[in-house]
């Protein structure tokens, strides 16, 4: 949808006070174009950016601000980790006492983790406008605590900035009236896209020791996955199964290896020969190590649409998934998280080579500058 300019030029006005909300890894991801693009208009905008807290480990959190060339964080709250009623709540009492202090015309929140619906609520209930940025999409599994998060957030939400038309349909389906509603494209792809010579120069594959053999890349982090044993179980044997056929690359978010340990799986997993675990990744390492790799066996995300952009096969260790145009036009397929079907459809994959895909309407790395764009031109100072 085109913008339209409802409301005039910011002209001898105060900038427009905007404060952007972040509080997990993917999060950094998202907004960092969106603070680039914010930069290009320092008279008409005062952009803060406010750390939630919710990742505050180094390695899921400073690291990737340096590699996105993202500032500081001007306010960061330590919530840290906890249930997510308990997390939740402390986002929603820190962020409160935050909106008395900065006072912003518009508060930007993207994704779907609990920082993202808390700090939406709470502008609900002070009148301050919310945008969501990644609005729309939906997996169908309200099991899935991200689910809830994205559906209450575009319920409350003033703009709603999309990544495909799908995500347009979804929120018409629930009666949110398309004046609110605005395929922008995907901010995601706009930090690979700007980032790529950096993490092609990088190199890391090469540190890691892989550059002389086809590897596969392989990320698992979801609870779904992680916290129920015979699951977790199950994938390192398919995991297991599969370093027979092709070296393995496997970052560790904490909380999997916390799981591993917990499960006790760890010394099996250890005990895999063509397997390689490293700790976390910044962005531009795993970037790095992701694009020069054959295959990539995931449950995030962000990681679907980033092998869609990069054209690499990838299987979605899911039932399900919220980003079903990566099934549809890209690179990615939902295999499950039983042993049996990621074992044959990788073997098939590494054998033929994968589908092979296309990239979305609008994922050309200028998502970022249309939602600047709207911003100023639909939001009153």
């Amino acid at each position: 949808m085109a913008c339209r300019n409802l409301r005039g030029p910011l002209v001898n006005k105060k900038p427009l006070r905007i404060l952007n909300v972040v509080g997990a890894r993917p999060n950094f991801v998202k907004i960092a174009p969106i603070m680039a693009a914010y930069a290009k208009f320092p008279n008409d905008i005062d952009a803060v950016l406010l750390h939630t807290g919710q990742h505050y480990d180094d390695s899921m959190s400073r690291s990737f601000f340096a590699d996105l060339e993202l500032p500081q964080p001007r306010i960061n709250l330590g919530v840290g980790s906890a249930s997510h009623a308990r997390q939740t709540a402390a986002i929603m009492v820190k962020f409160e006492d935050q909106l008395a202090i900065i006072r912003p015309q518009l508060v930007v929140v993207v994704g779907d983790v609990n920082s993202t619906m808390a700090c939406a609520l709470v502008c609900a209930k002070e009148h301050i406008r919310v945008a969501h940025v990644e609005a729309g999409l939906r997996s169908f599994d309200r099991n899935m605590p991200e689910e809830i998060n994205r559906m209450v957030t575009d319920r409350l939400a003033d703009l709603l900035f999309t990544t495909c038309e799908e995500a347009n349909v979804n929120l018409a389906s629930e009666g949110i009236g398309s004046e609110k509603i605005f395929l922008v494209g995907n901010t995601m792809i706009d930090a690979l896209v700007s980032l790529r010579p950096k993490y092609e120069a990088a190199g890391a594959a090469a540190r890691f020791g892989l550059n002389s053999t086809p590897f596969a890349f392989v990320t698992i982090h979801r609870p779904s996955n992680v916290d129920d044993k015979p699951i977790l179980a199950g994938i390192c044997d398919a995991l297991q199964c599969l370093q027979h056929e092709r070296k393995l690359f496997w970052p560790l978010h904490p909380r999997t290896k916390s799981r591993l340990k917990q499960h006790g799986l760890w010394q099996a997993v250890n005990r895999m020969t063509n397997l390689i675990i490293t700790d976390p990744l910044g962005y531009i390492d795993s970037m790095s190590v992701m694009a020069s790799s054959s295959l990539v066996l995931t449950d995030s995300g962000g990681i679907q649409e980033e092998t869609t952009a990069l054209g690499i096969p990838c299987l979605t260790l899911r039932n399900n998934t919220e980003r079903n145009i990566t099934i549809l036009e890209g690179t990615n397929e939902l295999v499950g998280n039983k042993p049996e079907g990621i074992v044959r459809r990788a073997k098939e994959i590494l054998q033929s080579g994968g589908k092979r895909g296309r990239i979305p309407r609008l994922w050309d790395g200028k998502a970022a500058t249309r939602i600047v764009d709207l911003i100023l031109g639909l939001v009153p100072n």
